[in-house]
């Protein structure tokens, strides 16, 4: 997806300046077009290049910012404070630089007379598509201090989730990692000098010591070689993942990997949920909520399943009917879909599913940690044998024959 710059009027003849995500520059015309808007001017955002992408990483706006940003406006239009004035007393307690500038950015535009999601539009980087159409549909019923409240609900859980879930794999993440690092340096530093001793005796050592004697030489001379490989992998990697061929066979992969296959696909399932049940009680049309959910979900798969559906809703059907067809979604979900477009209550039965599917995701992950335990636990055993078996017993065995 492509992003457009924009300089158009509005139906009140206001000059309007924002930015449009969209394929191509027709669709940007007639997504505008739809928003009653007469496109002065319209050019593609150029793209990022990946050292750009890089160096962005440093000026990045953390989420949890966003987070904050969303419920500090919330109350503060909830307590009738001109949005202008929120903005500015937001500048002051923001402690991002980045973000402070941003939202001065933001408060000054809107002080000019443009809209809030116009304004927000234009930084993509920072509040998603998601974000953007809430705040918008707020604007367009009357009641943007209740969406602001549903949004930052939603993101104060995405957060939550997310925190939770970097939070559980700290633990067996920092473990591998000390055990790779404390073996390259036994590799390095201390098996040469004893691989010294075994090769002075003249013994035919076993097959499996000359295996760890040559990967401790390889490290020794040739550990460029492995940052290289690393490197070049990554670099494939981002080049791959960026075709629409790549992302989507990446995205199915994901979800057939072992373990965290289940996990990733709960993940999404708690994304839709949320997502959709979000933006349907700010009033969003069903079509509408289910484009901007096609692109929240960030995964291909289920992306083009969305879009499915919504083909399936314009022509009468049920939301329910495609993703009952589907071998990536639970049996459960749809039922419960069908209950609730035949109740009236799809907003309910969403927000019960996104809680359930939470529930389900946080189970999955302490069970997961659960199992990594003593995974690590074995695998320092089975280290901890190869060096015994490769070093210690012959050196042994040499001191014996000695």
């Amino acid at each position: 997806m492509a992003i457009f710059d924009y300089k158009a009027k509005d139906k009140n003849g206001n000059t309007v300046i924002g930015a449009v995500e969209a394929p191509t520059e027709n669709i940007a015309y007639d997504v505008l077009k739809e928003q009653n808007l007469v496109v002065i001017a319209l050019t593609e955002r150029r793209r990022i290049t990946l050292l750009q992408s890089s160096l962005g990483f440093f000026k990045r706006v953390p989420r949890k910012e966003v987070v904050m940003f969303a419920r500090q406006l919330a109350v503060m239009i909830s307590a009738t404070v001109p949005i202008v004035q929120a903005l500015r007393i937001l500048v002051k307690q923001t402690s991002n630089i980045s973000f402070k500038i941003i939202i001065s950015e933001v408060a000054d535009e809107i002080d000019g007379g443009a809209r809030l999601s116009t304004t927000l539009a234009r930084y993509p980087q920072v509040f998603s598509n998601f974000f953007v159409h809430m705040i918008r549909s707020g604007e367009t019923t009357g009641k943007l201090d209740e969406t602001l409240n549903y949004l930052a609900d939603q993101q104060e859980k995405d957060y939550d989730l997310l925190q939770k879930i970097r939070g559980a794999m700290i633990y067996p993440v920092f473990v591998m990692g000390g055990m790779l690092v404390v073996g390259a340096l036994m590799m390095i530093f201390v098996l040469p000098k004893l691989t010294e001793v075994l090769k002075s005796g003249g013994a035919k050592l076993p097959l499996s010591t000359r295996i760890v004697i040559g990967a401790s030489t390889f490290l020794q001379h040739s550990w460029w070689a492995i940052i290289l490989i690393i490197i070049v992998a990554v670099v494939i990697y981002r080049l791959f993942s960026g075709t629409p061929y790549g992302h989507k066979l990446i995205d199915s992969w994901k979800m057939k990997v072992p373990v965290f296959g289940n996990i990733f696909q709960t993940i999404y399932l708690v994304r839709f949920a949320r997502s959709l049940s979000t933006l349907v009680v700010s009033g969003v049309q069903v079509t509408r909520s289910l484009e901007i959910v096609a692109d929240v979900i960030d995964n291909d798969v289920y992306k083009e399943l969305i879009l499915d559906t919504i083909k399936e809703v314009e022509g009468g059907n049920t939301i329910a009917s495609v993703f009952s067809r589907s071998k990536v979604v639970p049996v459960m979900l749809p039922q419960m879909l069908s209950v609730g477009e035949q109740t009236g209550k799809l907003d309910l039965i969403l927000d019960k599913m996104a809680n359930f599917y939470t529930k389900e995701l946080e189970n999955m992950i302490a069970n997961l940690v659960s199992l990594i335990e003593p995974f690590i636990l074995v695998i320092m055993g089975v280290a901890v044998a190869v060096m015994v078996m490769s070093i210690l017993l012959p050196m042994y065995n040499l001191s014996q024959a000695i």
